[in-house]
């Protein structure tokens, strides 16, 4: 995101992350403070992550969406069934952190993959 205050308040919505892991109502007021800038930068994506996001963490209170993997370790995870496992603060922070710098055209994938996600992840529970 290019707007200073956006930046700002990304920022602030990390730091709050990190400090005290999530906070529902915290969040996802911040996040919904956020989404007028990615309208205002005319980014669709950027805007419908953002709400998919806040309504996520609403309706389920928590982040149950996995960080979008490089490629399969199909042979790693089945070895380790932990591997599996979503953590929900990492997976919220690195969504944050795609965000930040969503002009990147690998963050771009990986913001698309975290739309499709939610959207499934709606759509089945």
């Amino acid at each position: 995101m290019e707007n200073q205050k956006a930046q700002k308040l990304l920022n602030k919505i990390q730091r709050d992350l990190m400090r005290n892991g999530i906070i529902i109502n915290t969040i996802v007021d911040d996040l919904k403070e956020l989404r007028p800038y990615a309208i205002e930068e005319k980014n669709p994506l950027l805007a419908k992550v953002i709400r998919l996001t806040y309504e996520h963490i609403e309706t389920y209170q928590t982040f149950d969406i996995p960080i979008p993997e490089d490629e399969p370790l199909e042979d790693f995870e089945a070895d380790n069934p932990e591997a599996n496992d979503v953590d929900p603060k990492e997976s919220l922070d690195y969504l944050l952190s795609l965000i930040a710098e969503s002009n990147n055209k690998l963050n771009e994938i990986d913001l698309k993959e975290y739309r499709d996600n939610l959207i499934a992840y709606a759509e089945e529970n």
